[in-house]
């Protein structure tokens, strides 16, 4: 009897490493799912975890302990990484992100910053195992002791019911259009291998269906016959600045009575301000933003557009205005071959780049020199353009208010009232009064040197700043204090755009809803240029008022923002939620089936109207 002890029991590898792998499940669902069901992480993710472990017994069973080891690191590694990614972008990554591996090294201290410590609890047995099976003999001989062959009809018996309740779970949950909600019913294990086997299962989109008549139909739109200030700045300079992880509630905010970005505040007063306008960027964050804005596209299904789309010839912002006479270059400090941007730069069709080469390493901010530098050398380079007799095109991209924002001493100007230091979302207003200070050094060239008066001066956040995923308890509260409701979704993802435009010179505050893929036929309405014969996805903001916007990754597929606020899905659209722009979140109630439809159709046509497109030289 004393040998049908516990101690027996815990001695058997199944055994032992079936409750540490259960213990990692449910630190995952404490960070995912902190408020899901407590029995469904045991339903879901232990079968799967016995599925490997059954193999191991019946496969392995002279290695075992070392084949029980390497099993329990990979299954670990998995769940730090859903933990770790949904942090960011609250969704669960698949393999799809081992492209982004590449990009790690880079953005080092946003991963560090989103990296709690109770997370690498996760890894405690694996270090320990690591250690014994390297320096102690005796834990070597025990794993001897183990290579004992079980009953292959209980591993056999094991296996088949283990895999019967993982296929049960991932065939119940598999039409689930939400991500999130269908890894948490079918457990991220068997997501993962659900997400390896759907997109084998893909088939390639048909294109020939999409044409602009088609998707205005979709968005519900009727493009007017004469457009309000169509051709207003023909033949001006274009400057368009992506200001990095800007969010709109920054905008005419103070903090115990001090603003955070003055300069902007003073530009509103003499611009076209969109205060209802969000983003549309997914895994590239910032560099998809590039490719929205230059493409009015909308981004890849999995991957950043820049890595997905970067050998294609993307009809383009940049080409357009090349063929009516623009010179046109893009400013970035960093180097270009991060994200992927020398090959989205000559898909977008750019005339020019110029990068950490151009801009040099003084002056350091993160990744790259400062947007001090960043204006400042830039300046220099649209003068020479200007020089050349024909206008111009420049996208700038910001970088010195980058994730974690923890900027140089040296840069700081906002002085935090004590409640806010110490927290993500106060070296967020530090970090973002300092870039409003170089941007208002900026503006002060352009006024002085008259290229401001010559040109179309757009202005937008590239992607929001503060997840409300990596938000403790009390920076959640100080969100609630900026906004006096709870942060919530249309918060999140809420992005300003600013126009300043030769020839219209009384300020407007205008309250339709846009999203980035907007910019460009906005734009191109203002300089006189048409796109009727072009596939784009936006619309002109200046004359239209309703707009449906299709999201992907930092919210669920399905999810979408029209004129009322956000709608994200259950399992389907019925069960969803809407979440109004200024309200409290509710069931489906301004949101409609067909809209929901629209939406979905609108991210299939562009995805299958890029992939037909031929790839560039």
């Amino acid at each position: 009897m004393r040998r049908q002890g516990w101690g027996y029991w815990l001695s058997k590898p199944f055994i032992f490493f079936s409750i540490v792998m259960l213990l990692k499940v449910y630190l995952a669902k404490f960070v995912i799912y902190n408020e899901g069901s407590y029995w469904l992480p045991l339903i879901t993710g232990i079968p799967s975890v016995w599925v490997v472990f059954s193999l191991i017994e019946w496969l392995a069973p002279r290695r075992k302990l070392g084949t029980y080891v390497a099993a329990n690191l990979v299954m670990t590694c998995i769940y730090f990484a859903a933990i770790m990614y949904y942090k960011y972008y609250g969704v669960i990554v698949t393999y799809h992100a081992l492209q982004q591996v590449g990009q790690v090294t880079e953005v080092r201290g946003s991963i560090v910053s989103l990296l709690h410590p109770y997370f690498l609890l996760i890894f405690v047995d694996n270090v320990a195992f690591l250690l014994l099976m390297a320096f102690s003999r005796r834990f070597r001989q025990w794993g001897k002791m183990l290579a004992v062959r079980e009953p292959r009809r209980v591993a056999a018996a094991v296996f088949a019911l283990s895999l019967v309740t993982c296929l049960a779970s991932v065939w119940h949950s598999r039409d689930s259009i939400n991500e999130l909600e269908q890894a948490e019913k079918m457990g991220i294990l068997n997501y993962e291998a659900y997400a390896v086997y759907a997109s084998a299962k893909e088939t390639a989109p048909d294109a020939t269906n999409v044409t602009p008549e088609a998707i205005a139909k979709l968005k519900g739109i009727q493009n007017p016959a004469s457009p309000l200030y169509e051709g207003v700045a023909k033949g001006k300079n274009l400057i368009v600045i992506q200001i990095e992880a800007f969010q709109n509630f920054l905008l005419n905010e103070k903090i115990d009575g001090t603003e955070i970005t003055p300069n902007l505040n003073r530009l509103l007063q003499e611009t076209l301000y969109f205060p209802h306008f969000y983003q549309m960027v997914g895994q590239g964050n910032t560099a998809d933003a590039e490719f929205v804005v230059n493409t009015s596209l909308l981004i890849p299904p999995y991957g950043a557009a820049s890595q997905d789309y970067g050998d294609l010839e993307l009809p383009s912002m940049p080409r357009l205005l090349a063929a009516n006479g623009y010179n046109t270059a893009t400013f970035h400090t960093n180097d270009v071959k991060f994200w992927n941007r020398e090959a989205l730069y000559k898909a977008l069709g750019f005339g020019q780049y110029y990068d950490k080469k151009y801009f040099g390493e003084d002056d350091l901010v993160f990744l790259g020199s400062s947007d001090e530098v960043l204006y400042k050398k830039t300046t220099d380079k649209l003068l020479e353009m200007s020089r050349s007799g024909k206008p111009f095109y420049a996208q700038l991209i910001t970088m010195s208010s980058h994730h974690p924002f923890r900027i140089p001493e040296d840069k700081v100007r906002f002085k935090l009232p004590e409640r806010y230091q110490g927290t993500l979302v106060g070296d967020y207003i530090t970090a973002q009064n300092y870039s409003d200070y170089a941007l208002g050094q900026f503006i002060g060239k352009l006024k002085e040197t008259g290229l401001w008066d010559n040109s179309v001066i757009v202005l937008y956040g590239d992607h929001m700043g503060l997840p409300i995923y990596s938000l403790d308890r009390h920076e959640q509260d100080l969100m609630k204090e900026i906004y006096n409701r709870n942060y919530r979704f249309p918060e999140m993802l809420n992005i300003p755009l600013i126009l300043s435009v030769p020839g219209i010179k009384e300020p407007k505050m205008l309250t339709q809803t846009g999203g980035q893929a907007d910019i460009f036929p906005t734009v191109a309405n203002l300089l006189g240029i048409s796109l009727q014969d072009q596939i784009h996805f936006g619309q002109d903001l200046l004359n239209q008022t309703s707009n449906l916007l299709p999201q992907r990754y930092y919210l669920p597929s399905g999810s979408f923002i029209n004129d009322k606020g956000i709608y994200v899905p259950g399992e389907g659209f019925a069960d969803g939620t809407e979440y109004p722009f200024d309200g409290v979140a509710q069931s489906v109630a301004d949101v409609s089936k067909d809209q929901y439809s629209r939406a979905l159709e609108l991210l299939q046509m562009s995805d299958s109207y890029v992939k037909s497109l031929p790839k560039h030289d």
